[in-house]
């Protein structure tokens, strides 16, 4: 089949997996798959690109609703003729057609096979269920349903880039902020964002606030809808829209003016929910409304104008009873200036500041600023509007509104809120630069306020430097400053416990959180504590009970929470996973956060994420997707350490298990020249060092490893770091071993063994186990070796690593005590040149070989020529000849 990349947007994987699908039939029998997705999502056109790329025969067919009720309707459309008997019949007419001496399988596409008559589709059953000899595909598109088969593939809408991709191949440019909205606005369903793309004017998309319609094929359905229910639905869609949230059902009762404690409420709202302009949903306030999607609401909103939905929204203001609610309300609904309730909004943001709610403050202030006559106050609240986006997470949207921010004149605030947002995109230099003008503009004797603000800043920008001991002076800076319970207070107290444990004091940055958890006990604040406490505990080897804080800070962002502490969240949850040998779950957290990282714009924890999927997918032997998510890792800049270091363990790690030693070296000899004091060199942060000096001892570096383990060794030994004791007694081994005393050796990888009773980390158990059969075994100790690489082996394979049950393989037939006979009576070879003999023949170098057996390279050539002499060869390739004769 020919190969092309597909001209639909976000679809490659999809094509691509349909097109193998087609491949295999050739070899493995008829198959069938279904495109599930709604309307507009791109269903027939995955099927016009399918069809268009295949060199084979194509049949293809639509059903239509009127034609449900006839027999072989579509069958018919496929075979060109008329289709009668029952399904077996049917079925060999269909097969028939299909056989004509065609080298390449046919494709079968059914369209809106979810109006398709039942005859057709148990004929299309049978002929795949009863042709194995069949080549062929076949494909039905249709609307969801709830039970998707095994095989079968469901499109969801586009991500902001891929809409920005789709306008792009529209012609049009869309920046970040434009492509997230409209993929919110239109659930990233093509349809609907080529229809926008077309009907709102090119200018208006640079406008960070432009409100979005209804596509004009939404609003002609609704419109029409709309119209058509009765005063009391048509009542309860408008309050519905206006509230613009899911309400609880006593509010929209109340806004639509109907009595809610009365049970005629409920027919209207049925008749709006059977109409399709409402969704009826529970949650923990009770029965629940909502809008099917903005566009419907946006629809909704345009039919009844402006004054109505003024109206509407002036009721709900005084309908709920949450004060931001309520005043955004009053805020939608005031079409111009308006000081006073700028100065209530303003008020309301600094209340909900209070409780870490950003999300809230961020619009709030937005709305405060559109209010605002006075320029000057203005800026300054959409500066702070800016700022309190950053502190929710969502860094795409701060970054729109860059060219605001900067248009302001200088002052501590704007170039806090720059810093700030360059923090979060990972820019270290430019964030340091304008924190430290920040803070030179500031009088923190006038204006402690923003000087404690600042400091917070600093705090963040100290953690991910990995500076333990700059994050705890700027947090205590911020506690001399800020009034105790301000916002600035207590997020510099939530992160100050880190700053701690980076200096080495992990029990008093454990109860410095018992006592920060204890001062905020509720509210969305105590994401922060939760997350924070989570990140302690993997640094601190407490692995169960950081998935357990960890996961229940991931989903507080709903909530009033942020998403940037959620994706860290996310972050350190893959990595607990990882370490406790739940890799499966790992990769789904993986998956979670990068969704969030693209959603938000945040880059600062995405090596973080993609150093735990590349080291799991390269032990699984998927080297392409490995690679994937290295270069996903250093897709951003790498100035911060938090950054920089998971970035270069990715490589150093995926190049370890690939027993490329001299890579390892490469990688991770930068992390040597890092200052000692950060949170490079302190256990348990960053497991780096064990992996480089096992890398020398490989290379034979064996002087030079001794000087590098020793300073870490006894940093580990007074801190009590368990695994970080572990995994340097790993390397410590192997230098015994590599030094030739064997005793010492054991000692050493039974002590390392020793150190992780009680922990779940299983991955390190497996790895140390491993290389202390290998060491036992070159060094002569064959027989202690087997039960050692015996038990590593079930260890790794129950984790599916693939790569290293090979490994543990290779070493038991090397170690075997009987030596294996050439075919044909030929030489024997010793355990160790059977296993140089296999890796060479199999096309390593004798550099890989000696990285693979853990030798040098002078054992490899030496076994290699004794191989040679005994077997009568000259070369590599007769060696390899001779091996599959």
């Amino acid at each position: 089949m020919a190969s092309r990349p597909s001209r639909l947007v976000g679809r490659d994987d999809v094509v691509a997996a349909l097109r193998s699908r087609l491949s295999a039939v050739v070899d493995g029998g008829p198959g069938m798959v279904t495109v599930h997705g709604v309307a507009g999502v791109g269903r027939t056109a995955l099927l016009d690109e399918l069809a268009e790329a295949h060199d084979g025969p194509v049949l293809r067919a639509r059903a239509a609703d009127w034609e449900t009720g006839c027999a072989y309707g579509v069958l018919s459309q496929l075979v060109g003729d008329e289709v009668a008997g029952d399904a077996f019949a049917a079925a060999r007419q269909l097969v028939e057609s299909v056989v004509d001496g065609s080298d390449a399988p046919t494709l079968v596409l059914v369209d809106d096979a979810h109006v398709a008559d039942a005859a057709s589709l148990h004929a299309l059953d049978t002929a795949v269920a009863h042709h194995p000899r069949a080549a062929m595909l076949v494909v039905f598109s249709a609307r969801r349903t709830e039970e998707p088969g095994p095989h079968d593939v469901r499109l969801g809408g586009l991500t902001a880039p891929q809409v920005a991709e789709l306008a792009a191949a529209s012609g049009r440019a869309l920046g970040d902020l434009a492509a997230e909205r409209l993929r919110r606005h239109t659930g990233g369903i093509p349809r609907h964002v080529l229809a926008l793309l077309d009907e709102v004017p090119d200018e208006q998309w640079a406008d960070p606030y432009v409100r979005l319609p209804a596509p004009a094929a939404v609003a002609a359905v609704v419109r029409p809808t709309l119209e058509a229910c009765s005063p009391g639905a048509a009542a309860i869609v408008a309050a519905v829209a206006a509230l613009g949230e899911a309400a609880e059902l006593h509010e929209v009762a109340s806004v639509a003016g109907l009595d809610h404690d009365r049970e005629d409420v409920f027919g209207p709202l049925d008749e709006a929910a059977r109409a399709g302009l409402v969704n009826r949903a529970g949650g923990r306030r009770g029965p629940m409304a909502t809008t099917p999607d903005p566009m419907v609401r946006a629809a909704v909103l345009d039919h009844i104008g402006p004054a109505r939905a003024a109206a509407v929204r002036c009721r709900a203001a005084e309908v709920v009873t949450d004060p931001a609610r309520s005043l955004r309300y009053r805020a939608a609904a005031t079409p111009g200036r308006d000081d006073a309730l700028a100065g209530h909004l303003d008020t309301q943001a600094a209340r909900a500041a209070a409780n870490g709610a950003w999300s809230a403050v961020a619009a709030l202030l937005a709305d405060a600023a559109r209010l605002t006559p006075a320029a000057e106050l203005r800026e300054e609240r959409l500066v702070r509007s800016v700022d309190a986006l950053v502190g929710a997470g969502e860094v795409r949207d701060a970054g729109a509104m860059l060219p605001a921010v900067e248009s302001a004149p200088e002052s501590p605030l704007r170039e806090a809120v720059l810093g700030y947002l360059a923090v979060n995109r990972g820019h270290a230099a430019e964030a340091r630069s304008r924190l430290d003008r920040a803070w030179k503009l500031v009088d923190a004797l006038a204006d402690p306020n923003t000087a404690a603000m600042i400091a917070t800043r600093h705090v963040l920008d100290a953690l991910a430097r990995g500076h333990g001991g700059d994050l705890v002076r700027w947090a205590d800076r911020v506690a001399g400053l800020a009034v105790p319970g301000a916002p600035a207070a207590v997020e510099a107290a939530v992160v100050r416990p880190l700053g701690t444990a980076a200096s080495g004091r992990l029990v008093e940055a454990a109860e410095e959180y018992r006592a920060v958890a204890a001062s905020i006990p509720h509210g969305p604040q105590t994401q922060r504590v939760t997350m924070g406490r989570g990140w302690l505990d993997v640094v601190g080897d407490d692995v169960d009970e950081a998935r357990f804080a960890l996961a229940s800070a991931v989903p507080n962002a709903p909530l009033g929470g942020s998403s940037r502490i959620s994706l860290w969240a996310l972050g350190w949850l893959a990595r607990a996973r990882f370490l406790c040998g739940e890799w499966r779950l790992a990769l789904s957290v993986v998956d979670q956060g990068r969704a969030l990282a693209t959603r938000t714009g945040i880059v600062l924890a995405t090596p973080l994420l993609e150093w735990t999927a590349a080291q799991i997918h390269a032990m699984r032997g998927d080297r392409d997707r490995a690679e994937e998510a290295m270069l996903r890792g250093e897709a951003g800049p790498l100035d911060y350490e938090v950054m920089r270091i998971p970035s270069l363990l990715a490589r150093a790690q995926v190049a370890e298990i690939g027993a490329d030693h001299a890579r390892v070296v490469r990688r991770l000899e930068p992390l040597t020249r890092l200052p000692p004091d950060g949170t490079v060199g302190e256990p348990g942060w960053w497991p780096w060092a064990d992996a480089y000096a096992n890398a020398l001892v490989v290379l034979g570096r064996t002087g030079e490893a001794d000087a590098f383990l020793r300073p870490h060794e006894e940093l580990a030994a007074s801190r009590g770091h368990r695994s970080t004791q572990a995994r340097l007694g790993y390397a410590r081994g192997r230098w015994h071993g590599a030094t030739g005393d064997v005793d010492a050796a054991r000692t050493a990888f039974e002590t390392a063994l020793g150190h992780l009773d009680g922990l779940p980390l299983r991955y390190d158990r497996a790895r140390i186990g491993l290389a202390f059969g290998q060491t036992l075994r070159h060094t002569g100790r064959r027989r202690e070796a087997d039960p050692v690489l015996l038990e590593a082996r079930e260890q790794f394979e129950a984790l599916g690593s693939v790569v290293h049950v090979g490994r543990c393989d290779r070493e038991l037939r090397a170690g075997t005590r009987e030596d294996r006979d050439e075919p044909g009576g030929g030489p024997e070879l010793t355990p160790q040149e059977s296993a140089v003999t296999d890796l060479v023949a199999g096309g390593l170098t004798n550099r890989e070989v000696a990285a693979e057996l853990h030798v040098t390279i002078k054992t490899v050539q030496y076994h290699l020529t004794r191989v040679y002499t005994k077997l009568g060869v000259r070369s590599r390739s007769e060696l390899a000849a001779r091996r599959r004769a």
